[in-house]
């Protein structure tokens, strides 16, 4: 047996040999590939995994026998997808295939379940399934369970949805259409006993589903679908390399589907009149003719609706009281001396944002200690509004932002974070949409549209008479011309324009390298014909390819080096 240890500094294969005990024990026939067992390495036991089996020694080699049969673990199958998936995002296959064994030690599976189906009646999405892979654009406040119980009533499938809360709500529906279904990763087992429906977040593209007709991917433009840690694969493209080993469909699910999804599936979308009764009416504020400087964040048009609206959400993406200062007497900007990066305002201090350090409120300029706020953040214009407002407000800045201890409501305030913390809303406002349309990021535009999506789903449809109001020095932008017609379409064709005349992702491949040893990484690439290294910037570099062939094909090749390296294939925010 080929064992691959399950040790980060090590990432290669060592052979072992099956003890002739274990054919007593029936223990020889769960070692398979997959399995998960225990070796001995260079004196001390560690765990690994069963990646071949059938290996033949060299002549006069001895082989160690296996210590321990710890478990079952990823089938045949998936140990393959693993070892591309580590080719196609430059990482460790014991990465991954850690990613794809159960949370716990697992000895036997459970029966199978035999003729599993939902019984609810279609959602009308039956063509969806006859094509072998597909992008279904499917309206913000459409059930998001539709597409999944579909998939339930041709047979055993796997669902994969953006967040764990996510996946816990369409098993929950799943369940209440009549099918069986494992949620991952505590039904591991249920899922790999065949069936049964199965329904994970992210690493659930991992699970075992020898018997699964179909694979969908919920919100496939979500970000969340992506791996942060190296590598950064991507559920969704992860799912249509697994479907097409498989043979069976790949509907990928989303009210804004990416052009890295459109580029390699049709499109399949709803009615126009169905469509656009699911996307709430928008309003959008032209700040074009007020004051730059002194015109308040809290405009006239937005104080009945802060005032009147039960639930409202209030969005700002600038943590703290304060993002950009400037000297009320000399007019000087405050940064910080040692990283030349403007200052913040925090507790009656001014804070360096790259190392948290702190000085004094005095200008380095002229000595004055009173400072004009020409980039407000969250907290102070959560003060003002609360003035304006006359009621509470819950500012959710911080490590609040990020919690889901408590459910908020009535009049809120915070960065994006909000829009997940909320569970409803009468009117959703960004009050400086102009931070989302102008960020210095590729994808910045889709990102937007993103948060326009969210803030739909807590509005409701048209006829529920929630607000969508939008603050912005930008009301032509293709982003809110998209959501005006709620039309992703018309978002979605300016989006390809740009992008492939500036060979931007999914026109081209790249990878972002960065780490102590990123230089000396990258270095054999410069000078190749097909490959483009910018950099540094920042401590990193921008390897550019014209396909993840070519871009793979160059990472893979490359000898190790001493020393930190991340590599991050198509990484979403640069």
């Amino acid at each position: 047996m080929r064992v691959l240890p399950d040790v980060a500094a090590i990432d290669k294969t060592f052979d072992y040999a099956v003890p002739h005990s274990w054919s007593s024990a029936d223990r020889d026939a769960a070692v398979r590939v997959g399995a998960m067992v225990r070796v001995e390495l260079q004196g001390r036991r560690v765990a690994g995994w069963v990646i071949e089996g059938d290996v033949e020694p060299s002549v006069g080699m001895a082989l160690k026998p296996l210590a321990k049969f710890s478990g079952l673990g990823p089938p045949e199958e998936v140990i393959e997808l693993a070892r591309w998936v580590a080719w196609r995002w430059a990482g460790r296959l014991s990465k991954l295939i850690s990613q794809a064994s159960p949370p716990r030690m697992v000895r036997n599976l459970p029966a199978p379940i035999v003729d599993n189906v939902a019984t609810s009646p279609s959602a009308g999405l039956e063509s969806a399934f006859d094509r072998p892979l597909i992008v279904v654009r499917h309206p913000p406040n459409a059930s998001r369970s539709e597409p999944a119980i579909e998939a339930a009533r041709h047979g055993p499938c796997l669902i994969i949805a953006p967040s764990v809360d996510g996946a816990r709500r369409v098993s929950q529906d799943l369940r209440r259409a009549g099918a069986e279904v494992a949620l991952l990763p505590r039904d591991w087992a249920l899922a790999a006993a065949g069936g049964r429906v199965v329904v994970g977040a992210r690493n659930a593209v991992w699970a075992p589903i020898g018997d699964a007709r179909s694979i969908v991917v919920l919100d496939e433009q979500d970000e969340a679908h992506q791996d942060e840690r190296n590598p950064t694969w991507h559920a969704r493209d992860v799912a249509i390399e697994r479907a097409r080993r498989a043979g069976i469909p790949c509907v990928l699910v989303s009210p804004a589907p990416s052009l890295e999804a459109l580029v390699v599936a049709p499109l399949m979308k709803p009615s126009r009149s169905a469509e656009r009764e699911s996307w709430p009416a928008l309003t959008v504020l032209d700040r074009r003719s007020d004051d730059p400087v002194k015109a308040s964040m809290l405009t006239t048009e937005i104080v009945p609706v802060i005032r009147d609206a039960a639930d409202v959400v209030c969005v700002l993406n600038r943590r703290g009281r304060s993002r950009l200062l400037a000297c009320s007497s000399c007019g000087e900007i405050a940064r910080c001396a040692e990283h030349d990066v403007p200052l913040r305002l925090d507790d009656a201090a001014l804070v360096c944002p790259v190392d948290e350090a702190t000085r004094p409120v005095v200008c380095a300029n002229c000595g004055a200690t009173r400072f004009k706020n020409l980039r407000v953040g969250v907290t102070r214009v959560g003060e003002e509004l609360e003035a304006l407002a006359r009621r509470t407000v819950t500012t959710l800045d911080g490590p609040l932002a990020e919690s889901s201890d408590r459910d908020v409501s009535g009049l809120m305030i915070g960065t994006e974070a909000a829009l997940h913390r909320a569970q409803r809303a009468d009117a959703v406002i960004f009050l400086d949409f102009d931070q989302e349309l102008l960020a210095q990021r590729y994808r910045a535009n889709e990102q937007a549209f993103g948060l326009l999506v969210r803030a739909a789903r807590l509005l409701g449809s048209r006829s529920k008479g929630g607000r969508l109001i939008v603050q912005t020095r930008q009301p032509d932008h293709s982003v809110l011309d998209a959501a005006m017609h709620a039309d992703p379409a018309r978002l979605a064709r300016a989006e390809a324009t740009r992008r492939r005349a500036l060979t931007q992702p999914p026109f081209s491949a790249e990878a972002l390298v960065s780490g102590s040893a990123a230089a000396e990484f990258v270095g054999p690439l410069r000078g190749r014909i097909g490959i483009d290294v910018r950099g540094p910037l920042d401590g990193a570099w921008l390897v550019r390819c014209a396909d993840h062939q070519v871009l793979c094909d160059a990472l893979d090749a490359l000898p190790p080096v001493k020393g930190r390296v991340r590599v991050e294939v198509d990484p979403l925010r640069i």
